[in-house]
């Protein structure tokens, strides 16, 4: 199946045999003590911790292609189907679509990971659910996409608590300096292992959080430094630290993802923005803006990552 992908992707000769070469006729054997199995003939597969294989993975994904929106990245997969008040449901069809296109390409769509979440006015009126290969799929509110805890009703209060509830490992800040750590070795732990949890991925939820939100963030990174410094003087603390509060950061990392990753043409993420203004127009104003504003009916999505980026960035 691989090969035949090669070939159709109009790889080069040498790189189609060098990898049929590669995977072809392949064995493997079990070893406990002093104890061998016998050689098994591995049909498919490719060998754990190669490099070739994460490559060869997503060229195989690739042939998933179900009529919908879909994000892949890695082995996760994300169908979407925008659907307005009077328009009928067809998920069914397209998760039967990428079950048949998986079972071509060799792969198995893993059930009992998959999960259906409405967002929208559609709760109102729910569609009916669907199944994977005959079995009911569950239908939740909240579901975990890379590491972001989404909910249907586009809040973050559950990412929120996740993240500090993973962020408890403060505690370990204290049992280090007991066991007589120094300033500078508590303060790499907590910028390398507490203080990415709180920003893991914040471009997507910053720009939504409430008052009380930053504060709970904001709470633990004062405690860290408490810890450190034993000091209650928490901006005096930022400062022999060298660190900003994680609302500056997070502002920081929100805009430099937004110049890096969605202002480029070349960025994959850049048709999410509006259309440019006619330059006609932008060239007779002293400030214009190059992007026309998009029109926000709500505050949240006005407060969400790209209305919010063209109004603070652009």
């Amino acid at each position: 199946m691989l090969v035949v992908k090669l070939v159709a992707l109009g790889l080069p000769d040498v790189i189609v045999r060098w990898t049929g070469a590669f995977l072809r006729e392949r064995r493997q054997r079990v070893k406990i003590g002093d104890a061998l199995s016998n050689w098994l003939q591995m049909p498919a597969g490719m060998p754990q911790g190669s490099h070739f294989g994460p490559l060869t993975f997503v060229i195989l994904i690739d042939e998933l292609q179900p009529g919908c929106l879909t994000h892949k990245y890695v082995d996760d997969t994300t169908m979407t189907e925008f659907l307005s008040m009077s328009a009928v449901n067809s998920m069914q069809s397209l998760v039967d679509e990428l079950v048949h296109q998986a079972t071509d390409t060799g792969m198995i769509v893993n059930g009992q990971k998959t999960k259906e979440v409405l967002i929208g006015s559609v709760l109102k009126d729910p569609p009916p659910s669907f199944s994977l290969s005959g079995a009911p799929v569950d239908r939740v509110t909240v579901f975990k996409l890379l590491g972001v805890h989404v909910a249907s009703d586009l809040k973050w209060s559950h990412h929120v608590d996740a993240i500090t509830s993973k962020a408890a490992r403060v505690h370990f800040l204290k049992q280090l300096k007991r066991s007589g750590a120094g300033r500078d070795d508590l303060l790499c732990f907590y910028g390398t292992v507490i203080r990415p949890v709180l920003e893991y991925a914040c471009p997507v939820w910053h720009t939504s959080l409430t008052a009380a939100q930053m504060k709970v963030l904001e709470s633990l990174q004062r405690r860290a430094l408490c810890i450190i410094y034993e000091d209650g003087d928490y901006m005096l603390s930022l400062i022999r630290a060298g660190f900003d509060t994680l609302e500056a950061r997070r502002e920081q990392l929100t805009e430099r993802f937004f110049r890096r990753s969605v202002l480029p043409e070349m960025s994959g993420l850049h048709y999410l923005l509006p259309s440019k203004r006619d330059v006609s127009v932008t060239s007779r104003l002293r400030h214009a803006r190059t992007l026309e504003l998009l029109k926000c009916r709500t505050v949240k999505f006005r407060h969400s990552f790209i209305p919010y980026c063209l109004d603070h960035y652009v």
